[in-house]
């Protein structure tokens, strides 16, 4: 499965990770924050995002709690016009999951399934991701599990707070 996310996002995404936290504060490229939310645009390709980062993390092995090493985590949602790209969403965990593991994503008991490559997850579709954007309008908080190619099993939690206005920021500048 590739979709236009494994072709092109590299880019933006490796300036989303340089800039999180404090940093985005200072981000040429940051154009809005709601809430918990931010966004960014760039023009080269004309793309613009929604992204923020988890408000709780857990790690467990073998049932305990365990302190690890990960990357950057991220919850976004893209538009890419020249790609067609009318809201991706796309998590990454920090670290690369397990092969051919998916991550889970519960929205108030709503349940969905991203399937996963590298360090990077995203639904199977377009009408998937639709479906989740809305369920994540609604809702109040995100919860993605996942397992890490090293066995260890994430827990991560994401406020929904100004994740419907930072969504419709982004979809706004890149319509």
């Amino acid at each position: 499965m590739v979709s236009w996310f494994a072709r092109g996002l590299a880019g933006s995404v490796m300036a989303v990770m340089a800039t999180t936290g404090v940093e985005a504060q200072e981000s040429t490229n940051q154009v809005a924050a709601k809430t918990a939310w931010s966004v960014f645009e760039d023009k080269n390709p004309r793309e613009c995002w929604a992204v923020s980062s988890p408000t709780e993390t857990v790690n467990k092995k073998d049932g305990r709690v365990v302190a690890v090493r990960r990357g950057d985590i991220l919850l976004m949602t893209f538009f890419r016009p020249s790609a067609g790209v009318k809201g991706q969403l796309a998590f990454t965990g920090g670290y690369p999951f397990a092969s051919g593991s998916t991550v889970n994503l519960n929205i108030s008991g709503n349940s969905f399934e991203l399937f996963s490559e590298g360090e990077w997850a995203w639904p199977a579709s377009a009408a998937d991701d639709a479906k989740i954007i809305a369920a994540l309008k609604r809702g109040a908080d995100a919860k993605l599990s996942a397992r890490s190619s090293r066995g260890t099993q994430t827990f991560d939690t994401f406020s929904l707070m100004g994740f419907t206005a930072a969504v419709e920021e982004a979809e706004k500048r890149c319509q």
